[in-house]
């Protein structure tokens, strides 16, 4: 008999809480309205009844604090745009409509809070608790009298559903009693005017975004209008997975084809236009595992990989993504990928692992946010670009090579080529330090993402504290040291990376055996155990369009440097535009030589060129014949010719992320090398 699972076995779910799952800090069976604020230290608010089974479920907001390298990242954010973007662009100043102010009112204000309040909670930082706090209140008093919130110069569904994920995680930190009633009244609200006010243009992109926090009310009030309300957004809203089963954007998005098919002045909010469009797909690879959580269906569960293997073939990049330079834009290294896909793509990923339980979604998180993330930064944080290349060897005011975006999507600044990555990049680092630990539908807790960090929750009745240390994706070796209050019995799950071959496991010195995808020791485990990981990361060739050769090793991309020349285009408030040109040579081949491998301290700026913690040695023969045309490096010559009165040279790779002017695909001299 098929699985229901609107109605799940509520008492298989209370047997599982109450042996050992992770505690709602309430009892059992008790109505989200009774529920008490959580233990700051432990954030331990957990659902008391899924609506689906899933092999791991996040934590709640705040459970995880940052550690080490990763620390001091979230740190280089908040001193720079991350904590400061407020007082420099009008945007999300004083005058905000998200905070009654007349300025902008559609969706940059909640895009800011979305990463903002994690990251004031994550540092313990007072001044952007106080200034996530400010949207939060305004918002929460917002109310039209019938539901609708936000500001009343739009009623545009689009921009609530992202300031319902920052409201949920505000619950989740703060325990506000003020958040599910509101939510609720919105939400029933809603449901009653889309019949005749359907979705349109982004949010009927975007419907899955607002299930994820339907269900998250769900779990919490059992209310049954929102499956009513969920089965009316996936009704009106967009079929990804129904376009992805026949994928029909193969090659690079051109933008005179699209108006051509345009049926009125704006082709890019038309159909055609937003199908294509990069931060729509990015995430649109949740929504068919958020809405299995509704169907029980496997297939909706599985889709995912198929729509990653769509864009792979024919968009896919060196740094984990997909080109979308506005739009989809073929497989060539000099196209580029906007940062709201970046960090979008990384939000959809960390739920699509957790409903899914498929480890390969965390190598490609883990690729996506090591490379593509910290690569579209200065390393201040205090600019970042719209668009960033593999093979970027100019950030200038060109209008090549992108489909459809303008000249200045490659230059560093406040706000290049249009304003939404400004307001958007800020969940990136935060949304993935909340994904690095999850919560197993076994009673236990999941390692996820490998970065220096420390959880604090419950298992059962029994505070139990985690502390992850590793210099991880710089080093191989992720030490966990386990401290329950007292011996308790729960499994751990090691996410086991699908690169790292005959990986060691120890606990407290004995060997484990280390499994595919998840590695699951279920013990008794005692204050000061031990468990310690060993990945075996090789430095492999990939191959890529032309029979070019990107080098990797385990989750990082390697990128020769180029020399960078960094003249500022035009002040901006407490920021500065950039552009940046070429002072060294980029156009190697790469030969046969075995890369050599080098490890260095990592600094105080985890991925600045001039402190690169990894270094590779290659050779490379010059191909002259390989150029820039308007700043954009040509695609990769499949058979170069190399200078034959130039000898082969020393070339020294770092993280891709490190290196701001790259090439990240190299022609192969004689395809001398192997390649996977």
């Amino acid at each position: 008999m098929q699985h229901d699972p609107v109605s799940p076995s509520r008492r298989q779910w209370l047997r599982v809480a109450a042996i050992g799952g992770v505690a709602a800090g309430l009892p059992l069976g008790a109505a989200a309205s009774d529920a008490a604020v959580p233990d700051a230290a432990s954030a331990t608010w957990f659902p008391v009844a899924p609506l689906a089974p899933q092999p791991f479920q996040l934590l709640p907001t705040g459970a995880i604090k940052p550690a080490g390298w990763l620390r001091r990242q979230l740190e280089i954010q908040a001193a720079g745009l991350g904590g400061h973007l407020d007082e420099t662009w009008p945007d999300v100043g004083p005058d905000s409509g998200w905070l009654g102010g007349t300025g902008e009112s559609w969706e940059r204000g909640p895009y800011f809070v979305d990463g903002l309040l994690p990251l004031a909670w994550q540092l313990d930082a007072p001044e952007l608790k106080a200034k996530a706090q400010r949207f939060i209140d305004w918002t929460l008093q917002s109310d039209w009298g019938n539901g609708m919130f936000g500001p009343r110069s739009n009623d545009d569904w689009w921009p609530r559903m992202v300031m319902l994920k920052v409201l949920t995680q505000y619950q989740e930190l703060s325990g506000d009693a003020r958040v599910v009633p509101f939510m609720t009244r919105y939400f029933h609200h809603q449901l009653q005017a889309l019949p005749t006010r359907p979705l349109r243009d982004w949010g009927r992109m975007r419907w899955q975004d607002e299930v994820v926090s339907v269900l998250w009310l769900h779990a919490r009030t059992q209310d049954p209008k929102l499956l009513e309300l969920a089965r009316l957004l996936k009704a009106q809203g967009y079929d990804w997975q129904a376009m992805f089963a026949d994928f029909p954007f193969k090659e690079k998005v051109d933008p005179a084809s699209l108006k051509a098919h345009a049926h009125g002045d704006d082709v890019f909010m038309e159909d055609l236009g937003l199908q294509v469009h990069g931060v729509n797909n990015g995430q649109a690879l949740k929504a068919s595992p958020v809405w299995s959580l509704v169907s029980g269906s496997v297939a909706d569960r599985a889709a995912v990989h198929h729509q990653l293997a769509m864009l792979d073939r024919y968009h896919g990049l060196p740094n984990g993504m997909f080109s979308c330079d506005e739009h989809l834009a073929g497989r060539s290294p000099s196209q580029g990928v906007e940062l709201c896909t970046v960090v979008e793509t990384m939000y959809s990923l960390e739920l699509a692992l957790a409903i899914t339980g498929d480890a390969a979604l965390g190598d490609r998180l883990e690729r996506i946010a090591f490379n593509a993330l910290p690569g579209t930064f200065t390393d201040d944080m205090w600019a970042h670009q719209y668009d960033q290349q593999p093979n970027q060897v100019e950030c200038s005011l060109h209008r090549t090579p992108w489909t459809t975006n303008g000249p200045e999507a490659n230059l560093f600044g406040l706000e290049p080529h249009f304003g939404c990555c400004t307001a958007n990049f800020h969940q990136g680092w935060p949304k993935l330090t909340a994904a690095a630990w999850m919560a197993s539908d076994d009673g236990g807790l999941a390692a996820m993402v490998y970065v220096p960090c420390r959880i604090a929750t419950r298992i059962g009745a029994t505070a139990v504290e985690l502390e992850q240390v590793t210099d991880y994706p710089f080093r191989d070796r992720v030490r966990i040291v386990v401290r329950p209050e007292s011996p308790t019995a729960f499994p751990l799950h090691l996410r086991i990376p699908g690169w790292s071959k005959a990986t060691r496991v120890l606990v407290n010195g004995e060997a484990v055996t280390a499994r595919d995808g998840f590695t699951r020791i279920a013990r008794t485990w005692k204050a000061g155990d031990v468990v310690e990981l060993q990945f075996n990361a090789q430095v492999i060739a990939e191959t890529g369009p032309n029979d070019a050769v990107t080098f990797s090793r385990g989750a990082l991309v390697f990128s020769l440097p180029i020399g960078a020349a960094w003249v500022p285009w035009r002040k901006r408030g407490l920021t500065t535009d950039w552009q940046v040109y070429p002072t060294t040579r980029w156009n190697y081949a790469i030969t046969g030589t075995a890369p050599r491998l080098s490890e260095h301290p990592i600094g105080p700026m985890p991925f600045a060129a001039q402190s690169a913690p990894v270094r590779l040695q290659v050779q490379g023969r010059p191909v002259p014949a390989w150029v820039a045309m308007e700043g954009a490096a040509e695609p990769v010559p499949s058979h170069p010719n190399p200078a034959s009165d130039e000898p082969a040279v020393p070339l020294t790779l770092i993280p891709y992320g490190a290196a701001k002017l790259r090439i990240t695909a190299f022609p192969r001299w004689h395809g001398a090398l192997e390649s996977t």
